[in-house]
């Protein structure tokens, strides 16, 4: 593909590609427009010589170089000038080559550079017309305004030069952001992948070996509850390979042909399910709430809860050696609290709490939704997890409000009475 003009951009490709090319067929041209003198004598005029030639082969020849050393190729055009205008075998009708060397200082060459040698050809020029050659009036405009507009155009394709690669470099510093963002993002990903993979495994495997211990035990002295104990394992299994489909659904293709509808995450409604499943364990639950919601959670903030009441409640499971433990949810307008209390050991006695990522999941969750949680022994004995989260996300606003909503931001959870 090569665009509207494929003669363009094979001419800057040519350019690219073999600079020298151009400026040797340039500097041809230029001595061809000097010969033209040579060919069309005026009647009358000025006589023609060799030397004359050469002269006029000076102010056309260096422009091989221009590129390479601008200042140098446009000192030798200045000194080839008016040497021939001074030989006056011919002298030069026009200052093609000049122009030519003006554009360039003009494009490549620094701003004091360029400053001089405009003044130093506006100046030539005009006495060399004056002195020299005695022209009339009318014929200054046409000499000094043709080294002008040389000048200015090599001006404008310096200022378009800068311009286009300003863009370019926009567009690599945009391509490199959207790179980092896009890395970043599935960092994310992966981290709250993670996180989901750590709470429903850590939770089903630690309700399948609590009621593997316990089966074996009880399965003569009391068979009903045997039989309880192998259905909650089946039940945690069930369970994990529900919600383990859920999470490896969302990495495949959406579009792939039967991929199946995603059920969405589980919910705050999903806790007395969570509630009863836990106690086959032998661990009693108790949920209650205050207060209510004021509106429906954000989903991110929602699956935020469960899934920190899931991980508080499989801790209590692995380390607290725990009978009861109290679930309470309190609604206000800004935040729900969270607070899942056990009357277990408590972490100074347990030999195993903290080990895992479990407590740090639980951080992160409430963090990525702008809240926070602590844990810790409870001021009672057992073990505490407090969390604090809004109940609005970090992209929400408030109705009316005109910025970030209030309190989304890192807020310290207070100890609780």
């Amino acid at each position: 593909m090569h665009g509207p003009f494929p003669a363009l951009s094979r001419l800057a490709r040519l350019r690219t590609a073999h600079p020298y090319v151009v400026d040797t067929a340039l500097a041809a041209l230029v001595l061809f427009a000097v010969s033209l003198q040579f060919l069309f004598p005026d009647e009358g005029g000025d006589p023609l010589s060799a030397a004359g030639f050469a002269l006029g082969a000076g102010t056309a020849l260096p422009l091989i170089w221009r590129r390479r050393a601008p200042m140098i190729c446009a000192s030798v055009i200045s000194v080839f000038t008016p040497a021939m205008a001074l030989y006056h075998r011919p002298p030069p009708d026009v200052c093609i080559g000049g122009m030519v060397a003006l554009y360039t200082v003009a494009a490549l060459s620094t701003p004091l550079q360029r400053r001089v040698m405009l003044a130093g050809w506006l100046t030539g020029a005009a006495v060399t017309m004056t002195f020299k050659e005695h022209a009339e009036p009318y014929e200054y405009p046409f000499h000094l305004l043709s080294l002008i507009s040389a000048y200015a155009l090599g001006s404008f394709a310096r200022v378009q030069r800068a311009y286009t690669a300003a863009l370019e470099e926009r567009a690599r510093r945009l391509e490199r952001e959207r790179a980092a963002e896009t890395a970043r993002a599935v960092g994310q990903e992966r981290a709250r992948i993670a996180r989901d993979m750590h709470d429903i495994l850590a939770h089903a495997v630690s309700l399948m070996v609590v009621q593997a211990e316990a089966g074996p035990v009880v399965v003569r002295s009391d068979p009903d509850r045997a039989v309880g104990a192998f259905d909650a394992i089946a039940g945690a299994g069930r369970d994990a390979m529900v919600q383990l489909r859920r999470i490896l659904g969302v990495l495949r293709e959406t579009s792939a042909p039967g991929g199946g509808a995603r059920v969405p995450q589980p919910t705050l409604a999903a806790l007395p399910e969570l509630a009863a499943l836990l106690e086959h364990t032998g661990l009693r639950v108790e949920l209650t709430e205050t207060g209510g919601p004021r509106s429906p959670l954000p989903p991110d903030v929602e699956v935020a809860a469960y899934r920190i009441v899931q991980e508080a409640l499989t801790n209590c499971v692995k380390h607290a050696g725990a009978s009861v433990v109290g679930v309470e949810l309190e609604w206000s307008d800004a935040e729900l609290i969270l607070r899942i209390q056990d009357d277990g050991v408590g972490l100074r006695a347990s030999e195993d709490a903290g080990a895992g990522h479990g407590l740090l999941g639980i951080r992160e969750r409430a963090a990525a939704c702008g809240g926070t949680a602590e844990a810790g022994d409870g001021p009672d004995g057992g073990f505490r997890v407090a969390a604090r989260l809004p109940t609005a996300s970090l992209g929400h606003e408030h109705p009316g409000g005109r910025g970030r909503r209030s309190g989304a931001g890192a807020q310290r959870l207070l100890h609780d009475p």
